[in-house]
């Protein structure tokens, strides 16, 4: 038997050693540090998540050819873009899957409808179970949150007009669990006239969300009003308004809107501007509202419907008809991207919460951006149908990736107000866990037993 040469041998043995000196690939991760052919739906990843991002995938598209409803499912995506999990909501009943909030014990609170009636429900990602669940006698509710300490339901009450009575319904209402009642209720019709918007006997206010912000005072967003809102339960009286019907340089049918504050005090929007096709940051000034921020520019978002501002200063965002969720730096860089079809609503990421973070101003970055650096799959039809092929095929825990231990804070269900949402943990699959080794091995014994090889072979030939 021919041996190979000495030279041949060392070339080999080096090429070896540098295959393996070059960074563990995460094989589940897809995109830019994987191999994006076993995951369709990873985009830009330069810049791993903090945590696990929940998505809520509504359910339906316009696209020539394939328009029409689609399954509803909530989907958790690991730090690099590995889908670490999928629940399929239609298979329980979804229609429409709407808002998905985090929780302190690692859970997720999920507004959810079907036949005309609201259902909401804790989640459990570890267990792929609904922990416990509510349904309420109203049509569409886009969203509802859980407050103080669990015990009640903050509702944004939409599409309720009354035949009987001839009056419009809609409102905003607090819903007590333990008495099975509303405790509070504030109609827009006592607030506005009329002509506001249109559809005065249907969808009038098309009122999407309604988050508590201090004790007593609840941020509200009738789309149909092109305005958010402050409502101040102790008097009825909208304490702060930005925005007004058909003003649509401010706002036009927006979503989602969060308070933040800055360091002096400063209260401030962030926003959704659905149908302008883009994210905006308002500062209120003594003289009216400041617009500090704008993301996006031409077609970089396409009917957006939420955003968060991320404690790194980030914002995640949902780009509802382009069916993906971007992380984006105030410089309008986008560092993580996973396309999630069909009709992204909401996305959460659970390690760092929902709402909170700095303020364009408190970071100095004030400006308006476009967007750079995303991997625009969505512009290519057949590879979103792959993506979606492939979240159909997940069900529950993805392979590899169901946590062996819970990990996660105990305690009582429910979001605690202050700093507890923000440090709600959920196991995920650590940057470690995911890197490709040889079994049972590190890195360095396997370089040091192909050197010891190498030295034997090289010592036999010579």
């Amino acid at each position: 038997m021919r041996l190979p040469s000495r030279r041949q041998l060392l070339a080999a043995v080096a090429a070896v050693l540098c295959a393996l000196s070059l960074p563990a690939v995460p094989l589940a991760a897809g995109g830019a540090n994987g191999d994006a052919r076993l995951n369709p739906c990873v985009g830009t990843v330069t810049s791993p998540a903090n945590g696990t991002t929940v998505i809520a995938v509504q359910g339906f598209t316009w696209n020539e050819g394939d328009a029409g409803k689609k399954p509803a499912k909530l989907v958790g995506v690991g730090p690099r873009g590995q889908v670490q999990w999928v629940h399929h909501a239609a298979d329980h009943g979804t229609v429409w899957q709407y808002d998905v909030d985090p929780m302190a014990n690692g859970n997720v609170f999920v507004t959810a409808t079907k036949n005309k009636r609201t259902y909401v429900y804790e989640f459990d990602p570890r267990t792929q179970e609904h922990v416990w669940q509510e349904e309420l006698p109203i049509e569409d509710t886009h969203d509802v949150d859980l407050i103080n300490g669990g015990t009640q339901l903050l509702v944004a009450n939409m599409k309720n007009y009354d035949e009987d009575g001839g009056k419009n319904d809609d409102s905003i209402f607090v819903y007590d669990l333990q008495r099975d009642e509303i405790v509070w209720r504030w109609y827009f019709r006592d607030h506005y006239p009329k002509d506001t918007a249109e559809n005065y006997t249907d969808d009038w206010t098309h009122v999407n969300d309604v988050d508590k912000i201090a004790d007593g005072k609840y941020l509200a967003s009738p789309r149909n009003f092109d305005q958010a809102i402050v409502v101040d339960r102790s008097t009825n009286e909208v304490t702060m308004r930005l925005g007004s019907d058909d003003d649509y340089d401010v706002l036009d049918e927006q979503h989602n809107p969060d308070y933040l504050e800055s360091e002096n005090g400063t209260a401030t929007f962030l926003v959704a501007d659905s149908n302008n096709g883009r994210i905006v940051e308002y500062a209120r000034r003594a003289d009216g509202w400041e617009r500090t921020w704008k993301l996006g520019k031409g077609d970089d978002l396409s009917w957006p419907r939420d955003a968060d501002r991320l404690p790194n200063g980030n914002t995640l965002v949902g780009d509802s008809r382009n069916h993906r969720v971007l992380e984006v730096a105030p410089n309008g860089t986008v560092v993580w991207e996973f396309s999630s079809p069909y009709l992204v609503y909401d996305a959460a990421r659970l390690r760092a919460g929902e709402h909170g973070g700095p303020t364009i101003a408190d970071m100095n970055a004030t400006g308006s951006y476009g967007l750079q650096g995303d991997a625009a799959r969505h512009e290519n039809w057949s590879t979103l149908v792959g993506c979606h092929s492939y979240l159909q095929s997940v069900d529950g825990w993805a392979a590899g990736q169901k946590p062996s231990t819970t990990g996660a804070t105990t305690g009582e269900s429910g979001v605690n107000d202050d700093d507890d949402v923000r440090n709600a943990l959920i196991t995920t699959t650590t940057d470690d866990d995911l890197a490709t080794s040889l079994p049972g091995f590190g890195v360095a014994v396997g370089l040091a037993a192909l050197l010891t090889v190498a030295a034997l072979l090289v010592r036999r030939r010579g």
